[in-house]
């Protein structure tokens, strides 16, 4: 006959009585349930006459099971194990949630992406979700933990960690056989792959305000193609379709393996003083974003130019 539900004894009692079954002693299990002595064996005891039954025998120095005991102590025993595997499992699934990186679309497809293979080598117990952006987002509000950000000093958040600075410079493919930008007469033939800014104004990446600082406002290349995001013109100059003005820490691993190479100028650029940054949404994150934040440092340091 099975016991209604809402006859059925506490799950503390059951917890204490399994505690010290599996033990055979109440100091044992008082220190498995981190419980004092005292406490424990008044569990026993509230279930014992909650059930109207002598569960154990308690001798000077040793306890015994009755046979009432024995019986629902291999009942309650394997229930409380199935509880144990139960709520471990839910527990390392949970904590076993990703850990969100927010970046730009340049800075995704040039600097993160191609260095995830060697996280995943380092940490393969640690899920990452990668949300690409190029609006300012609110961390929290978006359960974002970590946020890669393009800014000048000035406007970087307290708390911000600066990854690397930025360095722009003519690069293209090999096979264009470009030796050196040492005149504007230099450009002749050539097809420049230029940002479309109008937004943004970031001159610094732009050919018509590099050019001008340079004294090369007249030079007059082959064609202009432009495009609204960073990373396209780094993939056309890939393809060998132009040049481009290459941010080089973004683009290392492309210069690394030979895809693309820094063309030589005497033309200054233009100054820039933006960075990228690293933002926490926490002061204090959990062990596995801090393991992501210390490895994107690392690479940072490692390998951004």
């Amino acid at each position: 006959m099975s016991t209604p539900l809402v006859r059925l004894a506490s799950l503390d009692l059951l917890r204490g009585f399994v505690a010290v079954g599996r033990r055979m002693s109440i100091t044992l299990a008082a220190d498995d349930l981190c419980l004092t002595q005292s406490a424990v064996s008044r569990q026993v005891s509230a279930l014992e006459e909650a059930l109207g039954v002598k569960l154990l025998v308690r001798g000077h120095r040793s306890i015994a099971f009755t046979p009432e005991g024995e019986r629902l102590f291999r009942s309650a025993d394997s229930a409380v194990q199935q509880l144990q595997d139960a709520i471990g499992a839910i527990r390392v699934a949970a904590e076993r949630r990703p850990v969100t990186i927010t970046a730009s679309i340049g800075v995704t497809g040039l600097w993160l992406l191609p260095r995830l293979a060697r996280f995943q080598q380092q940490y393969p117990d640690i899920d990452v979700r990668v949300a690409t952006n190029n609006r300012l987002v609110d961390l929290k509000n978006e359960g974002i933990e970590l946020a890669i950000r393009y800014c000048p000093p000035t406007d970087a958040p307290p708390g911000a960690i600066r990854l690397f600075g930025e360095t722009v410079a003519p690069v293209a493919h090999p096979s264009l056989g470009l030796r050196s930008l040492d005149s504007a007469e230099a450009l002749a033939g050539l097809t420049l792959l230029d940002f479309d800014d109008r937004d943004l104004r970031r001159p610094w990446l732009q050919w018509t305000d590099w050019l001008a600082a340079a004294g090369w406002s007249h030079a007059k290349p082959r064609t202009v193609l432009r495009f609204n995001q960073h990373d396209q013109i780094i993939h056309a100059a890939v393809a060998g379709q132009g040049i481009a003005l290459g941010r080089l820490e973004l683009i290392a691993p492309l210069l690394a393996d030979g895809r693309l190479v820094t063309v030589p100028t005497i033309a200054p650029g233009v100054r820039n003083t933006h960075a990228y940054w690293l933002i926490q949404s926490e002061p204090n994150p959990r062990r596995d974003v801090r393991d992501v934040a210390a490895w994107i440092c690392s690479e940072a340091a490692t390998h951004a130019a």
